[in-house]
């Protein structure tokens, strides 16, 4: 059976997207971890900030490495369109660990311990994963448009 081009392009670029992703969700997760466990910091606010750590790694390697073979807009529209996705994904992140957090705490009736947070927090990585996918690939480096 012969796979189409389009859709061996697009595994490509989903591949590369992985690994940028799989190596800025490691940043997060150390950051994330070290921010609550040992400087003792709220969650939520744990989990922005080491969004915007890791959203640095994400950004070069899906600049120059997942999409570099798009025609680039310009570097202030798309380094605009890159952190407004990244807000709205970020502030998606929080929330979700936000929910999970007050969630568990119902069921237990108390704090989540490191595992369970971790847990909430990995949930909400892979939801925001696959939405950050189709926001890079269809708005933030869909590259110039063609007149």
């Amino acid at each position: 059976m012969k796979i189409p081009a389009r859709l061996r392009r697009l595994a490509g670029v989903g591949s590369r997207f992985l690994v940028v992703g799989a190596l800025s969700t490691i940043i997060e997760i150390a950051v994330f971890n070290l921010l609550v466990f040992v400087w003792g910091w709220d969650p939520v606010l744990s989990k922005v900030v080491a969004s915007l750590v890791a959203l640095i790694n994400a950004y070069i390697g899906n600049r120059e490495w997942t999409f570099r073979h798009r025609a680039r807009r310009g570097r202030v529209s798309e380094l605009v369109l890159f952190l407004v996705t990244n807000g709205v994904c970020t502030l998606l992140g929080a929330v979700l660990v936000w929910l999970g957090v007050v969630a568990l705490e119902a069921i237990v009736g108390h704090a989540t311990g490191a595992l369970a947070l971790n847990i909430v927090n990995l949930i909400s990585i892979v939801i925001v994963v696959l939405i950050r996918f189709v926001l890079y690939h269809k708005v933030v480096f869909r590259g110039a448009p063609t007149s």
